[in-house]
């Protein structure tokens, strides 16, 4: 199959699924509050703060995997975690990369509410958890589009992940780093084979997110 056993396929393919999916959850849960509170709040150092939100939605995605390497290696401050050249690794690159993303697009859908949206819920007598329920429905389209510009984002990375996890057979390769490995080696039938199945993967993950945000608007 592709150049590639069925089984070592499907292991890549799962394992792109799982580093991903960690750094999307691990992104989503601490971008999405981060994101409300700039949203919601006026205070002195906003306008810094979302700019370096804004500029780390365009930062390099190389860079993230310089500045982790740089954390994890052996000298480096977290370098006994031991966790350079793991999947750990990638997890952590992949969710910096993320992260930006959830806070600036989930910023902006909660900025783009009535500004007496809040006043008028609060005057409602709910309970602190039942308005953020509320809150999160109303801004569900935005938190959508941050889900999938997230997730399209750290598939599709792979100078990070490169660097981070080395591309190793059997522990830390993806498929984005398998198609790179094959196209420098010239194997372009193994990596057209990998890039269809990155592309499908993409594809089916975008439709059903797709089909749940537009779902939500009826």
């Amino acid at each position: 199959m592709i150049g590639l056993g069925e089984g070592e396929l499907v292991e890549i393919t799962l394992r792109t699924l799982a580093v991903s999916g960690s750094a999307l959850m691990i992104a989503l849960g601490i971008g999405l509050p981060i994101g409300i509170f700039l949203g919601q709040r006026r205070f002195s150092g906003r306008a810094a703060v979302v700019t370096g939100v804004n500029a780390g939605m365009g930062a390099p995605p190389v860079v993230v995997g310089l500045l982790v390497a740089l954390l994890l290696w052996r000298s480096g401050p977290l370098g006994g975690l031991g966790w350079m050249y793991t999947p750990w690794a990638m997890v952590l690159a992949q969710a910096l990369i993320a992260l930006p993303m959830v806070v600036g697009i989930t910023l902006a859908a909660v900025a783009a509410l009535p500004e007496d949206w809040m006043l008028q819920v609060r005057t409602l007598g709910v309970s602190t958890g039942w308005r953020g329920w509320l809150l999160l429905r109303e801004i569900r389209l935005g938190l959508f589009a941050a889900v999938i510009a997230a997730l399209g984002g750290i598939l599709s990375e792979v100078g990070a992940v490169m660097m981070v996890g080395g591309n190793l057979r059997g522990e830390t390769r993806m498929l984005t780093t398998a198609i790179l490995m094959h196209t420098q080696m010239g194997d372009f039938e193994a990596a057209l084979g990998l890039a269809a199945v990155l592309f499908g993967l993409m594809i089916s993950l975008a439709a059903l997110l797709t089909v749940v945000q537009q779902s939500g608007r009826s």
